[in-house]
């Protein structure tokens, strides 16, 4: 069992603070690396319903708020349909998944996580006029 740092940086050079989240397995698919990140960030927004949602992708009815995704009217997120989304935004280049200094460019591809690796999620931001 070991512990794996989660980081989101973006392109325009944002990099946030890194979490760790324990994963028993030395080996998944990146698809179920997404939704264990995902099901942690919506089982902590639900333990301590902050004002923004800090996660990997914007719950449907969100707008973006600083640090985050404020919800017009406070309510539950489905980890489910959150997941769904992620692996979408991955599939449309949304955000790349560097494990290490290793890009992952497939849902089903099985990564290895040594002892205190760090998962970057690049988040792609679009540019103005492009």
């Amino acid at each position: 069992m070991g512990m794996v740092t989660f980081v989101d940086e973006t392109t325009a050079g944002g990099r946030g603070d890194g979490w760790a989240l324990e994963i028993a397995e030395e080996r998944l698919a990146l698809c179920e690396l997404i939704r264990r990140r995902v099901f942690q960030e919506v089982a902590e927004y639900h333990a301590k319903r902050p004002e923004v949602f800090q996660g990997l992708v914007q719950p449907e009815g969100a707008e973006r708020a600083l640090n985050g995704y404020a919800l017009r009217t406070p309510r539950r997120i489905d980890p489910e349909k959150q997941t769904e989304l992620a692996l979408k935004a991955f599939e449309r280049n949304g955000f790349l998944v560097l494990v290490g200094d290793r890009q992952v460019v497939g849902l089903d591809e099985e990564i290895v996580l040594p002892l205190g690796v760090e998962v970057t999620f690049l988040k792609l931001v679009a540019l103005v006029g492009g």
